[in-house]
């Protein structure tokens, strides 16, 4: 093994908690995630000598993981997100964690609502905090596309949220 070889290795480790979460972002399942994000991983040690040095590696490997889940993209009736339930919520007040998991559903419903161009670019540039430059190349989009999507997804998920809030008291009345 090349030290080249190495210093890929040990960077695309250090990025695989962030893969994780796009794959998750993209994918709304965990096992489709884990499938995604293993697909991905082989691709890229499989063709690691086509990286080209002085790149980012994070975009790179992003844009590997869009390509390849519209290749294989299941249909995103099927697709659920994690439970809520599942997460850990710091408090002691009962109801202010039945509080946050309300919201945290809330949100969690609003961003699987989304098409899945705007989750991706949800992901990138809100959860992975890529620029816009970053997350159009990793997209293999014009910037313009990126603002676009983000704007329309930022409204639809406040509005979705709104709904929600607004249903909750309702049914609270």
């Amino acid at each position: 093994m090349t030290r080249d070889n190495l210093a890929f290795r040990q960077e695309l480790v250090s990025l695989l908690p962030r893969l994780r979460r796009f794959a998750m972002a993209l994918a709304g399942r965990r096992d489709l995630a884990e499938d995604l994000l293993h697909s991905a991983v082989e691709r890229a040690l499989r063709n690691w000598g086509t990286f080209q040095t002085g790149r980012r590696l994070d975009s790179w490997m992003f844009k590997i993981m869009q390509n390849h889940w519209i290749d294989t993209r299941r249909a995103e009736a099927s697709a659920v997100m994690q439970s809520v339930d599942d997460l850990e919520i710091a408090g002691e007040d009962g109801r202010e964690i039945t509080e946050a998991r309300d919201d945290i559903r809330a949100a969690r419903s609003a961003f699987a609502a989304l098409p899945e161009e705007q989750r991706a670019v949800i992901a990138l540039v809100v959860l992975e905090d890529l620029s816009y430059a970053e997350a159009a190349d990793a997209l293999n989009v014009p910037i313009g596309t990126i603002m676009s999507r983000l704007s329309r997804a930022r409204a639809s998920m406040s509005a979705l949220m709104r709904r929600a809030a607004f249903a909750k008291i309702r049914k609270e009345s």
